[in-house]
């Protein structure tokens, strides 16, 4: 079997790859002088097609031969200066991957999105994979970009490719992956005073990657999953970080004016996985908020059991 994987350079697609090669030949599309350093030390062989997601040609002939698809590719900001560039990678890249699949006759496709994907509403504190986006302060530019990208992937499927789709929440891989959503422990790392009062949903990269060969294994095409080990407030999972990392936790709450004042560091805003995007106001706003994602469907299917975080602490370090 061949197995194509789009965004195979970043933290998610570089785990897949691993994940996947026991059960076929690995394919990685990614774009011209992109490292490759997260797979320099596979210990599998991996044939890479240079191409882009807007490059319609370069993915039709990467597709060649393809048994399967994981979409993995997608850009992640949280800046509304980057809403073009979301919607062009995110949305409009997804629908030239399906329409290039159509074309090339490739049916099978894993589309990995995101719990952002789904939606949040100030009224609903629990969110499973039933919930209905709705129009909501809480939904960033990323979280919209998401969604239209998934609905592209449903649109293939109703065209006639087999499609599973996964939602995982913030991913935890190595602090030398050096990844958008690595940076999370950059906060505690240095040692910040301040915790946001919501909720952090997690989930382990090698639990998420591990779940979604499983998923495809069973065959359950035409669905989709949330991936979540849980959801812990940003206090508790701070602290447990700090106790792994031997360093000192964040202990006064953000909230009022200390998190609007926040806004304006950068540094502050690198709780939530940003990189070079600033915290802003929406992005605080959600940082407030108790919203869990509810993963009972997929750990029900599977009988799952998720690696402690402190375990995922002590690997990541």
């Amino acid at each position: 079997m061949k197995i194509l994987i789009t965004g195979i350079t970043g933290l998610f697609g570089s785990y897949l790859a691993k994940e996947f090669s026991s059960l076929g030949e690995i394919h990685g599309l990614k774009r011209e002088g992109s490292s490759t350093r997260l797979l320099d030390q596979a210990d599998f062989p991996i044939q890479w097609h240079e191409g882009d997601l807007n490059d319609f040609d370069s993915l039709e002939t990467a597709l060649q031969g393809m048994d399967l698809v994981i979409h993995a590719a997608g850009m992640v900001s949280f800046s509304p200066s980057d809403s073009n560039e979301l919607y062009q990678v995110n949305v409009k890249g997804t629908a030239n991957l399906i329409d290039a699949m159509l074309a090339a006759g490739i049916k099978k496709l894993i589309h990995i999105s995101s719990v952002a994907a789904i939606g949040r509403s100030s009224e609903t504190n629990t969110i499973d994979e039933k919930f209905k986006w709705v129009e909501s302060s809480l939904n960033t530019e990323y979280a919209v970009s998401k969604y239209c990208g998934e609905l592209e992937a449903w649109r293939g499927e109703q065209e006639g490719i087999e499609l599973i789709v996964v939602n995982p929440s913030i991913l935890l891989g190595k602090i030398e992956d050096e990844r958008s959503s690595t940076t999370i422990y950059d906060y505690v790392l240095e040692e910040h005073k301040y915790f946001p009062v919501g909720n952090v949903n997690f989930l382990d990269v090698r639990d998420a990657v591990e779940m979604t060969r499983r998923l495809y294994e069973k065959g359950v095409w035409g669905d989709r999953f949330i991936l979540n080990a849980g959801s812990i407030p940003y206090f508790d999972f701070f602290q447990q970080m700090a106790q792994v990392f031997g360093k000192k936790a964040p202990a006064k709450k953000a909230t009022g004016f200390l998190l609007n004042l926040a806004v304006w560091f950068a540094g502050f805003s690198r709780f939530l996985g940003l990189s070079k995007n600033p915290l802003n106001k929406k992005t605080a706003l959600i940082s407030s908020q108790k919203i869990s994602y509810d993963n009972s469907k997929v750990t029900g299917l599977l009988n799952f059991e998720y690696r402690p975080l402190k375990e995922t602490f002590l690997w990541a370090k």
